[in-house]
């Protein structure tokens, strides 16, 4: 019986073993949470494929995503991820890296974790999609334009409403698999995969702005 994957997932076994494993499941683990922040911001203009495929590179040089000390990067620190061959060497995505970690912890001190203020979103449950095919998944939507608008506000830098959605899709805040995916069913079913530490029953409500960054989203 041949398994059915969203149509990316086909593409290498890397896209495979992530879209397998983690796309989409409900990630609650601050340090996750902030990796990808980190990642979806550094694919802007890039395939996701490249990015997989540094990802290895960013967990050693990022120290594991460790906001901590990623916040105290000096100048040193900074040349020296210039020169790593194992990330994508982009001055404004390194600068925004050690900025979004100092603004991170300080959204970990006000909301007690950065899964309490992001989840708020989507009032703390994954939006449930039914997407035919891979052609049908936007770019963006009106709750990725509200958390780029916030994020920005609040000091966050390469997290236009584009990379904003790809974000939401990648840790599960939107169930994007399409319907004939084994995957799609999973989300349904309040599948959580391995990665969740907690609940909030924290509320918001979204104000609409604008994102004006666009990367490539994962389709």
């Amino acid at each position: 019986m041949t398994i059915q994957r969203c149509g990316w997932a086909n593409s290498g076994e890397l896209e495979m073993a992530y879209h397998d494993s983690e796309w989409g499941v409900p990630l609650h683990n601050d340090r996750k949470l902030f990796e990808f922040l980190i990642l979806e911001g550094a694919q802007a203009g890039l395939s996701w494929s490249t990015i997989l495929k540094k990802r290895a590179g960013y967990a050693q040089a990022f120290d594991e995503f460790d906001a901590r000390k990623i916040a105290d990067y000096d100048e040193d620190k900074y040349q020296e991820l210039l020169a790593n061959p194992g990330i994508v060497r982009n001055r404004l995505k390194i600068q925004a890296a050690i900025q979004n970690a100092r603004v991170f912890l300080q959204l970990q001190e006000q909301y007690g974790s950065f899964d309490a203020f992001i989840w708020q979103f989507v009032n703390n449950k994954p939006i449930q999609n039914a997407r035919q095919t891979g052609q049908m998944l936007p770019a963006k939507t009106e709750v990725s334009d509200a958390m780029s608008k916030e994020l920005k506000r609040l000091g966050f830098a390469f997290v236009g409403s584009t990379i904003c959605y790809a974000f939401m899709q990648a840790v599960g805040m939107v169930n994007d698999h399409t319907i004939d995916c084994f995957r799609w069913a999973e989300g349904q079913n309040g599948h959580r995969g391995i990665v969740g530490t907690g609940e909030h029953t924290l509320s918001m409500v979204i104000t609409l702005g604008d994102g004006d960054h666009k990367g490539t989203p994962l389709q």
